[in-house]
């Protein structure tokens, strides 16, 4: 039986941290699905597609990662993929607090499914979406904390650079 679990987030933009919680996650799984959650409250810099084009970038060659994205209750998501495990991963208190309300609201929802944390590596519990669109705009680099596609695309959308 291949053990598979979703790694769901909106990835924007995809950090180090949550390339790790991925690569961490396969030693677990045989297979991950890296999902992109289409968040409509949420204002983005990448369009959901192009957050998937990155990830498939990324992911190139790894035959046990599958990039997709979805729209609605990752829940049922879950349900149309028919797996039954979500990995989520946790830097601080803060994030804990978050994932066990909504971790709740998900075992109501659907009593069948799993929610597994991990815990990110201390290197990687800095980072955030939000700080690596701050540091990149100021001119920073991403260097240890994002993929250089993922630098190399933010350098585009937020500085204009080509």
């Amino acid at each position: 039986m291949c053990k598979r679990a979703i790694c769901a987030g909106s990835f924007d933009p995809p950090t180090d941290g949550h390339l790790n919680i991925v690569a961490r996650g396969l030693k677990v799984f045989d297979k991950l699905v890296v999902a992109v959650a289409v968040n409509t409250t949420k204002k983005s810099i990448f369009t959901p597609e192009e957050r998937v084009e990155m990830l498939k970038e990324i992911f190139r060659g790894r035959e046990n990662v599958e990039v997709d994205s979805f729209e609605g209750l990752l829940v049922d998501y879950a349900r149309r993929k028919g797996i039954h495990t979500i990995l989520r991963g946790l830097r601080t208190v803060g994030d804990y607090e978050y994932e066990s309300q909504m971790a709740l609201a998900n075992k109501t929802l659907d009593p069948e499914i799993e929610i597994l944390y991990m815990m990110t590596e201390g290197k990687y519990a800095h980072l955030s979406s939000s700080i690596i669109k701050e540091i990149i705009t100021f001119g920073g680099s991403g260097c240890g904390m994002i993929h250089p596609t993922v630098e190399k695309r933010l350098k585009q959308k937020l500085l204009k650079v080509t």
